[in-house]
C-alpha cells in the first residue's frame, strides 16, 4: 500500500509523542492494539506522525501477564515531552497503585499532558484523582467493583472513552479502535481506515459498540426467546423475577419456556438464573469491599445463610473467602491531589 503516503498531506504537523507506562503483568494484547496503530500508521504515511517510548516507574524491565520480560526504552528522566500518557495494566493492577505511580501521573497531568489507560488501568487513574468528573471506561469484569469505589467517576461501560485530556479503553482490541478514532480526528479518517485494513479490522468501531461477546456468541444458541429470557434475567438479578414473571415479560408460558432451556442450555430457568445471580456475587465480592450482606441483597438474596449456602454449592468456598481478598486489595494506598 505505498500509494497510500500521497493520500496524507500534513508535512506541518508535529509528531505525536506517546509514553506508554507498563504495570506488571499488563497485557501484551492490550498494549499492541494501543502501540501498533502508531506504528502502521507511520509506514502507510511515509514518515513519522507517531514516536514512543515504553516506560516502568522505576526504570526496570516489566514482566507482562504472559511472562515475557520488556525493558523500556527510555528513562524516566530522559522521557521527551509527552502529548499522552498512557497506562497499561492488566491483572492485580491495585498494588501497583503506589504513592510514587500516582503523584507520577498527577504531575504529568498538571503539565497538560493528555493521560489514558487501557482495561484496569483506568483503576490507577482514578486513585490518583485524575478520573473524577471524567468519563471513562474498564473492562466489564471490572465495572460494578469501580463503579462502587469511585462514585465521583462517570464509568461506562463503553469500548473506550475520550473526554477531553482523559482516554481509557476497555482492553484488549479496543485499544485500536481508541487510537484509530484519536487518527482519524487527527489526520483523517483515510489514515484511519487504512491502518483498519493493515489489521484487518472490518471497521473501526464506535464507542458504543459492546464489551461483550453477544448472547449467541456467549451461548453458542440462537434462539430469539430465549436470549429474550436470558436478558430479562441479567436486567433483573437484584430484583429477582419468579420464572413465571419472566415468562410472562418475554410473551412464553412458563412451560415453553423451560423446554427452551433444558433443550438449548441443558438447565433448568431457576437453576440458569441464579448462576447469573452468584457469577455477580463473586465479581463483587472480588472487585469491592461490599460486606457479604450487602452482597446478597445486591443479588436478590432474601438471607445471607441462604446465599453462603448456594455460594459454597457453586464455588466450594465461602463468599467470606472472597471478600477477604478484596478486603486486603482494598487497603492499598488511594490519595488525592
Amino acid at each position: 500500500m505505498a500509494h497510500v503516503a500521497s493520500d496524507f498531506n500534513h508535512e506541518s504537523s508535529p509528531v505525536v509523542e506517546f509514553g506508554f507506562l507498563l504495570a506488571p503483568k499488563f497485557s501484551m494484547l492490550a498494549l499492541s492494539g494501543v502501540l501498533e496503530p502508531l506504528r502502521m500508521a507511520n509506514r502507510l504515511a511515509g514518515r513519522d506522525l507517531y514516536r514512543w517510548s515504553l516506560l516502568s516507574i522505576d526504570d526496570a524491565p516489566v514482566v507482562a501477564s504472559n511472562d515475557i520480560k520488556f525493558a523500556p526504552t527510555s528513562s524516566l528522566e530522559e522521557l521527551p515531552r509527552l502529548d499522552t500518557l498512557i497506562v497499561v495494566a492488566s491483572i492485580d493492577t491495585a498494588e501497583y497503585c503506589t504513592p510514587r505511580v500516582l503523584q507520577w501521573l498527577r504531575q504529568l497531568a498538571a503539565q497538560g499532558v493528555n493521560i489514558g489507560a487501557t482495561s484496569t488501568g483506568s483503576l490507577v487513574l482514578a486513585r490518583a484523582g485524575l478520573l473524577d468528573g471524567y468519563r471513562c471506561t474498564i473492562h466489564w469484569e471490572n465495572l460494578e467493583g469501580f463503579r462502587e469505589e469511585f462514585p465521583r467517576v462517570n464509568a461506562t461501560g463503553e469500548l473506550y472513552e475520550i473526554d477531553g485530556k482523559r482516554l481509557t479503553c476497555s482492553g484488549g482490541s479496543a485499544g485500536l479502535d481508541m487510537m484509530m478514532n484519536l487518527m482519524a480526528v487527527r489526520h483523517g479518517h483515510a489514515l484511519a481506515a487504512g491502518v483498519a485494513e493493515q489489521c484487518i479490522h472490518p471497521e473501526v468501531r464506535k464507542s458504543q459498540a459492546s464489551q461483550r461477546l453477544s448472547l449467541r456468541g456467549r451461548f453458542n444458541v440462537c434462539n430469539g426467546p430465549l436470549f429474550d429470557a436470558i436478558d430479562c434475567m441479567e436486567r433483573h438479578l437484584e430484583d429477582t423475577l419468579d420464572c413465571a414473571q419472566v415468562a410472562r415479560q418475554i410473551g412464553l408460558s412458563e412451560r415453553h419456556m423451560n423446554r427452551l432451556f433444558r433443550t438449548h442450555l441443558t438447565t433448568t430457568p431457576a437453576r440458569f438464573y441464579l448462576g447469573l445471580r452468584l457469577d455477580r456475587a463473586r465479581t463483587l465480592l472480588q472487585q469491592t469491599v461490599m460486606s457479604v450482606l450487602e452482597v446478597s441483597v445486591a443479588c436478590g438474596f432474601a438471607s445471607s445463610s441462604h446465599f453462603i449456602r448456594c455460594y459454597r454449592a457453586r464455588f466450594d468456598r465461602t463468599p467470606a473467602s472472597e471478600h477477604g481478598a478484596a478486603a486486603l486489595k482494598s487497603s492499598l494506598p488511594r490519595e488525592t491531589p
